[in-house]
């Protein structure tokens, strides 16, 4: 019998645990999570990782796996998921992977493109260029040195432009050149459906789970991880806004409103992404 991947995605705050759970339990799979923050054991909350409770004896996996010190990238999950899942097709003909993280998804479905391994003195030096001069000096070397790149990311995702400069400085080549959006084989079916809510109901379910996330102790999550805020995994939204109220830029009022707005636009930025993909088979919940 063929193996297959069952693939749940959709916005954050549509649902996705709950329904995936119910699913697993039906037809008796485990679960892989791709979301590309909830791996991270120190900010449950914030990432809305599924409790115990909500897992409901359900193996789940990638789910607080790592620490946010790991350096981890889309790549690093295609190895680790890859591995993961040849393991588990010898016990399930059905896998199912949840998550909303779409670079995640592409990378166990199709595959990355072989960039070099990160040079991690090289991406501290550049960080600590960032701090001093500005993205505006980042941005102005990769178009030196990588017209293309720069054309095509997004210039103002701090963390893609350090990326693409590492590369290319790294190198001698372009961070575009790495890219051959050839498709890789996989050894497995693999299945997607897509959960969706109306725009409105959705919204405020965000809303909803921002105000939630703040009665189970986000605050003080943040707090702890304040030391930190400069790890890419910090990048995120519920933890710079809530950092910039403990460095009193704004006030506790002002960050909760401007989680709510961000995780909408978050959502917002999900679907766009996903329209692409005609393979997906979308439910409405």
């Amino acid at each position: 019998m063929a193996k297959r991947l069952k693939i749940l995605l959709g916005p954050t705050g549509v649902g996705k645990t709950t329904f995936g759970t119910t699913l697993a339990k039906r037809i008796g799979a485990p679960i892989l999570s791709c979301d590309s923050r909830q791996i991270y054991r120190e900010m449950p909350i914030g990432t809305a990782a599924p409790t115990l409770e909500e897992q409901d004896g359900v193996p789940h996996y990638f789910v607080g796996s790592h620490s946010i010190h790991d350096h981890y990238t889309a790549g690093l999950f295609e190895l680790e998921a890859l591995t993961l899942l040849e393991k588990l097709f010898q016990s399930y003909d059905e896998v199912l992977m949840v998550g909303g993280s779409g670079l995640y998804i592409d990378a166990v479905c199709w595959g990355m493109d072989d960039f070099p391994l990160a040079d991690l003195a090289l991406r501290e030096h550049l960080t600590q260029r960032l701090a001093l001069e500005g993205i505006e000096s980042l941005c102005f070397e990769l178009k030196r040195l990588d017209p293309k790149s720069y054309d095509q990311i997004d210039i103002r995702n701090k963390q893609r432009v350090i990326r693409a400069l590492e590369v290319s400085l790294q190198t001698g080549r372009p961070f575009s050149s790495f890219k051959s959006n050839t498709h890789k084989e996989r050894p497995f079916e693999i299945v997607k459906e897509g959960i969706m809510r109306d725009r409105s109901e959705l919204y405020a379910r965000i809303d909803l789970r921002v105000e939630r996330m703040m009665e189970l102790g986000l605050l003080e999550e943040v707090r702890v991880l304040l030391p930190y805020k400069n790890l890419p995994a910090l990048q995120t939204v519920g933890y710079k806004e809530l950092f910039d109220f403990f460095e009193k830029k704004i006030s506790i009022e002002e960050a909760i409103t401007l989680i709510k707005r961000n995780s909408r636009r978050f959502a917002k930025r999900q679907n766009a992404y996903w329209r692409r993909d005609f393979s997906i088979k979308w439910i409405n919940m």
